[in-house]
């Protein structure tokens, strides 16, 4: 199948455009493996340190004969995604053995929970925790010890921020290495139902507790297709995980053996074979472009649209909004996970899940089958489903058919003929919208507006019944430069309220929104921010604001000459509190979400 026109446009001008530093990045690359620092160029004082530990391993490291390989994990028990990785490096050093290899931890990375911390003041550490945990990765990498890398983990900013640091060695292949979602608890629409009910006062703090227990229960990562869910995909789409592991369910002899093959894998492609895939080849343009493409095809997290820029930055690749939009144009919508539907990621995986998505969007020349992936010839053996034959891990062609059409269509049938993202754009600046959740009846609105500076004043409004009516909420001064860009997630139960109660209801913000924010309309990420000069700065309560995802229009209707003379409104500084202003150095010196949100990046020149 040819590839679609646009998506090849579309690929060709990212290419045209990352040409010179995807070449400083190459050029870097290939100067670390050659002549950068590495286990041989270690002075036998520096090789004894790293090796001081290693037990039985010790012989083995310390004649250099040998891949070593560096875990870089984001384990801790708090987090039921990561929770399983308590035992992976024991387990990968068993793995490495079994095929002449050793390994080590070379070190670990914080993995902050969007959960605990959604609606808190700690939610302001979330994206920034994404350098944090890129520059702690580099730190592991850089003792020069190793010569490949596995990457433990799974959830929200962790995978962009291990993908980020490893990026800068990127040289070493590399492999990511998930755990798979937790088995599936009371029906995502029924947790809805009483997180609606809680914000009318309906119903009490322990009949909301007992629902969220009976939804986030287990090992494993939470099954809405949020930003941890929709980082495996990217994976996948990127061929950068093992075909077909993103979502086995932690705990079993099939999520083992996958573990097993992701170490087997990693030493057949190292440097001294004949094999050699270094990360920083496996994630050039046409695996970008393949990653936006399984997005807009799942209806994946708004997240996205702020880590992919940055992760692709990293790799000496230039993307933006534009590109996002004009892909979202030709790739249809064709799985429909909760917050879309009705279904989680255990029912899409046993649909067809990933190896579907890719047979399809290969077939339909909506992805590139031509990248270099970390296990085969194309990404056209991402197609498979891993499944155990007694105690033999095999892989068998994804399914012709959908195992649920509710679920997961081709793309000859889909659910929308057009992606899940549109950019919007007008005199308000610029943002996204994720329409893939939210009725098309609802794409556009036109309605006066009510000014807030803070999530809480937005519950408080609500519970004072002063939002009664057709409404957009702006929520302003929540961009990366002003409190660090948190979710804001909170306030869906009550914007769904008025949204059920017939009121046209909109969202509009320079914050983000999570990965499982849903069927009400919200422009997001509007850029510039209001703490940097942004026009969100100038809206007055009561101002018609018109937000269209049909024709990508965000607009306050204001007259000219009066929205010109206004002066714009100023954020209070109030950054002080479980460590926030250990942070202010990211926040003062963050780009634009459209270019990630990253003081580090920008820092760096990237």
């Amino acid at each position: 199948m040819p590839m679609n026109p646009t998506v090849a446009r579309v690929t060709q001008r990212i290419i045209d455009r990352s040409r010179a530093t995807r070449g400083a990045y190459l050029d870097l690359i290939e100067r670390s493996r050659d002549q950068g620092l590495n286990r041989p160029q270690l002075s036998c004082g520096n090789l004894a340190h790293g090796f001081a530990a290693a037990g039985d391993d010790k012989p083995l490291i310390k004649s250099g004969k040998a891949m070593n390989i560096g875990i870089v994990t984001a384990y801790n028990d708090m987090l039921s995604a990561h929770q399983p990785y308590g035992r992976y490096p024991e387990q990968i050093k068993i793995f490495a053995r079994e095929i002449g290899a050793t390994a080590q931890v070379a070190g670990g990375v914080p993995a902050m929970c969007d959960g605990v911390t959604q609606g808190q003041d700690s939610m302001e550490l979330s994206l920034f925790s994404r350098d944090v945990i890129a520059m702690a990765a580099v730190v592991g990498l850089s003792h020069a010890m190793f010569e490949g890398a596995l990457l433990l983990g799974i959830c929200d900013k962790i995978v962009p921020g291990l993908l980020i640091g490893s990026l800068r060695f990127g040289h070493l292949p590399t492999i990511l290495v998930p755990a798979g979602p937790m088995p599936t608890g009371l029906p995502n629409k029924e947790k809805v139902r009483i997180r609606q009910l809680y914000a009318e006062g309906k119903v009490g703090r322990e009949e909301l507790l007992e629902s969220e227990s009976a939804s986030y229960h287990s090992p494993g990562t939470c099954t809405f297709y949020g930003t941890a869910n929709s980082n495996q995909m990217m994976m996948e789409m990127m061929g950068l995980h093992m075909p077909g592991s993103s979502f086995v369910q932690p705990g079993n002899k099939l999520r083992q053996e996958l573990t097993r093959s992701a170490v087997h894998r990693l030493a057949q492609i190292g440097w001294d074979g004949d094999d050699y895939r270094p990360l920083g080849h496996c994630v050039d343009e046409k695996a970008i472009v393949n990653a936006i493409a399984g997005l807009l095809a799942t209806g994946g997290s708004t997240n996205h649209v702020i880590h992919l820029p940055a992760i692709a930055r990293a790799a000496g690749i230039q993307i933006d909004w534009d590109d996002m939009d004009e892909l979202s144009r030709v790739v249809p919508l064709i799985a429909n996970v909760y917050p879309n539907g009705a279904g989680d990621v255990n029912a899409f995986a046993s649909a067809g899940g990933m190896p579907y998505v890719i047979r399809e969007l290969i077939g339909s020349g909506l992805a590139h089958a031509d990248i270099r992936t970390v296990y085969g010839k194309s990404l056209t053996e991402g197609a498979q489903e891993p499944v155990m034959d007694g105690d033999v891990l095999k892989w068998e062609p994804a399914p012709e058919v959908s195992g649920d059409t509710t679920m997961l269509r081709p793309v000859s049938a889909p659910f929308q003929a057009e992606g899940g993202f549109r950019l919007l754009q007008g005199n308000l600046g610029r943002g996204t919208i994720k329409v893939s959740a939210v009725d098309p009846s609802r794409w556009t609105l036109e309605a006066p507006c009510r000014v807030f500076a803070e999530q809480n004043d937005v519950l408080a409004a609500f519970k004072n019944g002063e939002l009664e009516r057709d409404v957009v909420v702006v929520v302003r001064f929540q961009g990366p430069g002003a409190n660090g860009m948190p979710e804001l997630h909170k306030l869906t139960p009550p914007l769904g309220v008025l949204q059920d109660r017939g009121f046209k209801v909109a969202l509009v913000t320079d914050g983000r929104m999570s990965g499982a924010s849903g069927k009400v309309p919200a422009a997001i990420h509007i850029s510039p921010e209001a703490g940097h000069g942004g026009p969100l700065a100038k809206l007055r309560d009561g101002d018609v604001v018109r937000v269209c995802a049909n024709t990508g229009v965000l607009a306050a209707l204001v007259p000219d000459a009066e929205w010109n003379a206004r002066e714009e409104a100023v954020a209070s500084d109030n950054a002080i509190g479980v460590g926030r202003e250990l942070f202010a150095l990211m926040r003062r010196h963050s780009d634009p979400a459209e270019r990630g949100g990253s003081a580090m990046l920008a820092a760096a020149g990237l």
